[in-house]
Order: structure tokens, then C-alpha cells, then sequence
């Protein structure tokens, strides 16, 4: 019997056929944690995100010393995940004040944390101050004069970057493409609104400009944006430092790294990543005649997309003839919207047979009442029957994230396993949280 499966490579790192013929993930049978736990449910494996932590301050730092790692939790926040982040000697980047919640549950240095948004609420910019997070990454003009102000009464000057938009488009999908200028996104060079934000901020009494942040999209599978974007707001960066005396001691690229989703399309390895924009800021700078900024990368789906798996029980099997054949799961849009949102694509991989030899084309639904709930359309199989286990590999970023209660449907658990071992992260919500916010 062999160890291995077509798709393997897209699972975390400790993914295997364990004794019994089924797939372990860090050293913990999949039937065994659907039993235990129920499904649909989200497991993520912890060698694979120290792995992965490592591997992305490794490229960086060899490409481009002192350059720091910001996990972007956007992708997927918890208390549990953010003290791994914090061992590995990772930063954290937060959106919300939810998210914020996550990292002082955590108890994680605030000193490490950057606060991104492009509409931050007066409340939002409160908490992220009586925090002391290290950087605001301002979004807007409104933005500035709120942030100087909540700054001001409480008398402290805030550390901020801001957010500029390069006009790059990064080949991605139209509805995670973040760097154009039609964007809500970012002061955009292109019309002028950066400029007019650098000299508004550096006048700004109770805010210390120290560096500019972009972001062009996600997932990103060139390496050339990258290098065209920086190399833009480099040319920019230097303008503002001759017309306004700007100071550039940071310089934030953001994320938007591939991970691999489906075997036929593969990323860039982390290492490509570092070295484009390693050498595109290089190369920028020279010809700039500006100083090394500190280099800060913003991983989120790169870091927590591959640690995840989600584990569903198929129902209902629906063949219309010379139509389709629909093979229904407990799951679906309310735990992973991004097939229904942005036609993500998926693999399937059953779990007591992730080598058998496919006979037949099934489009895995959902359960709830749209007709694009799909999680993945007309994949090979081999024979699926009611009960049987599947798993969706690289679902760890985005999916708990963005998850929801459609239908009145309680969100899934979530175990992390290590070594044998599983421990639960986040319990299945039950109706009594669903009912927990009404009122009578």
C-alpha cells in the first residue's frame, strides 16, 4: 500500500494513507476526528503552519535582511492560531476590531500588530490605540483627521503608513484585485490623492508618517506585478521625500502569495516571492537614490490555506442522465463561500479511498438553499455513496473566515492536530448561539 495520493502535495505537509488505508493529517485519522467531532469540520494542522512560518521568514530574510513577516489574520483569526504566530516570531496585521479582540485574547505584542481597513470606525481607532499597536495603515483623507484626533486626546503621536494605490492590475480575480485604481482601496498616485495624503498626514500633529504600504490583490501567481508596483511607488516615494521631506523607513508590499488549490495550477515557490521584490526594491532604491527601507510582507492564505482541511459527510447522490450527477454534503456555502463568490475551485479527495480510481463526474453541493451552493463542479471520483467522508484540501484561509449562519446554520468546529494529538480551537456552535442575540 503506498503512503501517498494524487493531490497529496496540496495537503498539509503531515498529510498520509495511514494503516487503515484512510488520510491522517498530523498523525490523526480524518474518520477517526469526523466521529469524534462531527462534520462538516475544519482541521488544521500545526507542523504544517510552523512549517510555513519558517519558510516564509527564511526566503525573506535571506533576500532581504531585517525584512519582517506580517501574518494578515484576515484570512483566518483565533486565539490558538495567533500564539503560534507569536512563537514563530511572526507580526499580525488586523482589519476590525474583532480581529483586534483576537490578538489582545492572545495576548499577542502589540508592538508587532498593524491595523489596516479602508473605513476604521472612531471606536476601532480607540481600541487600536489604547492597545499600542505599532502601526495604523491609513486609508483614507477622513481617516487621517479622525485618527490625528482620537491621537491627539489621548496624547500620544501614532505611528502610521499610508496606503497608496500603484494602478497595477495582478491578473487575479476582478473581485480580489486590490492594487487598480478603481478600488476603494488606497490613495491612488495615479490622480494625485497620495500626494495630497502624504503632505495632509505629515501635518498632521498627533500622526508620524513612517512609510508606505500597498496591496495589489489575491491570490497573485506572477511575480511581476510585484516588481512593477514597487518600483512605481518607489519613484513615488522619492517625489515626497523631495517635496515634503517624507521619511521612508518602511515599505510594505503587502501579500497576495498563490497557494495551490488544484494540482494543475502550482504557485511560485516563497522563494521566487522574495527574491522579485527583494531585488525590485533594490534595484528601486539604487535608482532612486533612497536608503534600504525595512521590508514588511503581509502572508495570510500563504500561511494558513495549505495547514487547513475541510472534512464533509456526503448525503443524497442526484444523477440526471446526460445532465450531471450532484453528490450533496453537510456542508457548503455557510462554511465556504468562496466557490459561490469568486468560482473558486477546489479539490475533492475521499477519504477512505484517496488513491481509488475515479468512476465517475460529480459536482459536489451544498446544503443550503441557493442553486450556487457548489463547492466544486464536475470532478473525477471513484464511487461515492451516502455516508462517505471527502475532504477539500487548502481550505484554511477564508473559508472559517468568511463563514456564516445562512439558513440558521450553527459554523463548523475547529481542531488543531499535532503529533497524534487534536485539540478543539473552536467548538460547533449550537441554536442556543444562534439565539443568543435575539430578542423576544
Amino acid at each position: 500500500m503506498t503512503n501517498t495520493f494524487p493531490g497529496i502535495e496540496l495537503f498539509p505537509v503531515t498529510a498520509d494513507v495511514n494503516a487503515n488505508g484512510r488520510i491522517a493529517i498530523g498523525g490523526c485519522d480524518l474518520t477517526l476526528l469526523a466521529a469524534e467531532f462531527g462534520t462538516p469540520l475544519y482541521v488544521y494542522d500545526e507542523a504544517t503552519l510552523r512549517h510555513t512560518c519558517r519558510e516564509f521568514t527564511r526566503a525573506f530574510t535571506r533576500e532581504y535582511p531585517g525584512s519582517k513577516v506580517s501574518y494578515s489574520s484576515k484570512a483566518f483569526a483565533n486565539p490558538a492560531l495567533a500564539k503560534i504566530l507569536e512563537e514563530e516570531g511572526l507580526g499580525m496585521d488586523v482589519v476590525s476590531g474583532g480581529e483586534l479582540a483576537v490578538a489582545r485574547a492572545a495576548a499577542f505584542p502589540s508592538g508587532k500588530m498593524n491595523f489596516h481597513g479602508n473605513n476604521k470606525t472612531r471606536q476601532e481607532l480607540e481600541e487600536a490605540l489604547d492597545y499600542r499597536v505599532g502601526h495604523i495603515t491609513v486609508d483614507s483623507f477622513h481617516e487621517i483627521g479622525l485618527l490625528d484626533d482620537v491621537a491627539r486626546k489621548r496624547g500620544v503621536t501614532q505611528p502610521v503608513m499610508l496606503r497608496v494605490s500603484p494602478s497595477v492590475d495582478p491578473h487575479t480575480h476582478l473581485l480580489t484585485t486590490t492594487g487598480v485604481l478603481d478600488s476603494k482601496f488606497g490613495f491612488s498616485i495615479e490622480t494625485g490623492a497620495a500626494e495630497e495624503a502624504v503632505s495632509l498626514a505629515l501635518r498632521a500633529g498627533n500622526l508620524e508618517v513612517e512609510g508606505l504600504h500597498f496591496h495589489l490583490g489575491s491570490p497573485i501567481f506572477e511575480l511581476e506585478p510585484y516588481s512593477q508596483a514597487i518600483r512605481y511607488v518607489l519613484r513615488f516615494a522619492a517625489d515626497m521625500i523631495g517635496r515634503y521631506g517624507l521619511r521612508l523607513r518602511h515599505f510594505n508590499p503587502g501579500g497576495g502569495f498563490a497557494i495551490g488549490y488544484v494540482t494543475q495550477s502550482p504557485p511560485p515557490p516563497i522563494s521566487a516571492y522574495a527574491a522579485e521584490i527583494a531585488f525590485a526594491i533594490r534595484e528601486g532604491c539604487d535608482a532612486n537614490g533612497l536608503e534600504l527601507p525595512t521590508l514588511t510582507v503581509e502572508p495570510g492564505r500563504a500561511i494558513v490555506g495549505r495547514a487547513g482541511v475541510a472534512l464533509y459527510e456526503v448525503g443524497g447522490v442526484k444523477s440526471i442522465p446526460g445532465v450531471r450527477t450532484y453528490v450533496s454534503v453537510d456542508g457548503g456555502m455557510g462554511d465556504n463561500i468562496r466557490p459561490a463568490l469568486y468560482d473558486a475551485a477546489y479539490t475533492v479527495t475521499p477519504v477512505s479511498v484517496p488513491a481509488g480510481e475515479p468512476a465517475m463526474v460529480a459536482t459536489i453541493a451544498g446544503k443550503f438553499c441557493e442553486s450556487g451552493d457548489v463547492l466544486a463542479r464536475d470532478v473525477d471520483l471513484p464511487e461515492i455513496a451516502p455516508g462517505d467522508l471527502i475532504a477539500l484540501p487548502a481550505s484554511g484561509a477564508y473559508c472559517a473566515a468568511m463563514a456564516s449562519n445562512y439558513n440558521m446554520a450553527p459554523r463548523p468546529p475547529i481542531v488543531m492536530v499535532n503529533q497524534g494529538e487534536a485539540r478543539l480551537i473552536r467548538r460547533r456552535e449550537t441554536y442556543r448561539d444562534l439565539l443568543a442575540t435575539s430578542i423576544v
